[in-house]
């Protein structure tokens, strides 16, 4: 398996610290606010930021996240072809410059969400809670969006983006909604459950078209609690599984709070084991940490120090389990 970081797009500490780590695999989000650049689908924008990495000593394995506004193509509005047109050149690009994965989401108006990111944790570490009953009792700008919305926006993206995705050769991996609820704000959110990502496969069947499991938010689906290691051979039987984040939580969809890794040993050692019998071999990462004593915690969930422990947690996971990584 390929252990890989989240990193900041620019030169960052994390850079340096990942390579010391023995970790050579980026996964960046290319959103301008973040590069200050012009987004991936500018070849130029996104060839500087693989050669920034690649001086550091770093490949560029994949994009993760919104890389610029998503929100006409995930609402339907208006100007939401000529943004599908964007995502189409960027998976190009991507191709061109060798970068094979994508993670995705179809999270409209609110993506991952927390209550609170300052509650405390182990010796004073601070982690994130989600607790539906804590947030805001308005509508979002957006209003009432209904879920068969919400469905008939993502179809007409994906059947429109997943060809190019598979001429390029880019895998697309699906994140979960995070939390995995029926709605948040009166905004419809559609994958919340395992089935739908079967759902979403349905709609244009590809090679390229595949899943992130993100272990802790599959953890928190009613229909995926009792037998999350069938839902991962699922995936991987019919070579559908293209990316791992590893984290977990205590609680239900409604409400839980984060943990460090080591506090869900079992769980992991269990997600890792079954990957690797399922013949898993390509990415993955750590996933929201705690933000340790003497940082700032101005970055809830992706704070260095939480990063280094949780890295040096799953190396020693992997080595254990006799599970090869790059």
């Amino acid at each position: 398996m390929i252990l890989a970081e989240y990193l900041p797009p620019r030169p960052h500490r994390l850079w340096q610290l990942a390579r010391q780590m023995g970790l050579r695999h980026a996964v960046v989000n290319c959103k301008p606010e973040r590069t200050g650049l012009n987004p991936p689908w500018d070849l130029d924008a996104l060839r500087q930021i693989q050669r920034t990495l690649a001086e550091a000593g770093l490949v560029l394995y994949g994009l993760e996240g919104d890389p610029f506004d998503l929100s006409r193509i995930k609402l339907g509005l208006p100007g939401r072809d000529e943004d599908i047109e964007r995502f189409c050149r960027m998976l190009r690009n991507m191709a061109q410059l060798g970068i094979r994965l994508l993670c995705y989401n179809f999270m409209a108006q609110i993506g991952w969400c927390r209550s609170r990111t300052d509650v405390p944790a182990r010796g004073g570490a601070r982690v994130s809670r989600f607790d539906v009953r804590e947030l805001p009792a308005e509508l979002t700008e957006a209003g009432e969006v209904p879920a068969e919305k919400i469905r008939e926006n993502f179809s007409y993206f994906i059947r429109q983006v997943m060809p190019v995705a598979e001429e390029a050769g880019v895998q697309m991996a699906l994140h979960p909604d995070d939390p995995p609820l029926p709605s948040l704000r009166g905004v419809a959110r559609i994958f919340g459950t395992p089935e739908s990502f079967d759902w979403a496969y349905q709609l244009a069947p590809s090679p390229s078209n595949g899943v992130t499991f993100c272990r802790a938010n599959f953890k928190l689906m009613p229909g995926a609690k009792g037998d999350l290691p069938g839902w991962i051979r699922h995936f991987a039987k019919q070579k559908r599984l293209f990316f791992l984040h590893l984290r977990d939580v205590r609680g239900t969809a409604e409400s839980f709070q984060e943990i460090f890794h080591d506090e869900a040993a079992a769980e992991l050692v269990e997600t890792l084991r079954v990957c690797h019998q399922a013949g898993f071999t390509g990415p993955l990462r750590c996933d929201h940490v705690p933000t340790l004593a003497g940082e700032a915690n101005d970055q809830p969930g992706y704070g260095t120090l939480g990063r280094l422990f949780a890295d040096g947690y799953l190396m020693g996971l992997m080595d254990a389990l006799n599970i090869p990584r790059e």
